[in-house]
């Protein structure tokens, strides 16, 4: 959820013509990954539970590059806490995954 404030952070220090561009990528992508490990909470099966992870790891992998974006198209825009932090949850996001798949 940190990371989700963040990013909207960022996206606000856009440029006004990049509201419904850049800005509403930047700001659903951040949103799906809770969005995401919530439901598949939620849902009745660890299988389930595990797909819903894996969307969430597409949506930080869009986050990553959006992020990266922004900084070759807008440099003076200061993401460092959004990319530490989406660094941060997608090891997490990995280690849980992990720890829900059958051991081999």
């Amino acid at each position: 959820m940190d990371l989700v404030e963040e990013v909207y952070r960022v996206a606000r220090e856009l440029p006004s013509e990049e509201l419904y561009g850049l800005g509403s990528q930047l700001r659903r992508s951040a949103v799906s990954i809770p969005a995401n490990i919530a439901e598949g909470y939620g849902r009745a099966s660890r299988k389930e539970y595990v797909n819903f992870l894996s969307i969430a790891g597409g949506s930080h992998a869009e986050l990553e590059t959006l992020l990266d974006l922004t900084t070759r198209l807008y440099p003076s825009i200061n993401v460092g806490q959004a990319s530490d932090g989406s660094a941060a949850v997608g090891q997490l996001l990995y280690r849980l995954r992990q720890s829900l798949l059958p051991k081999t």
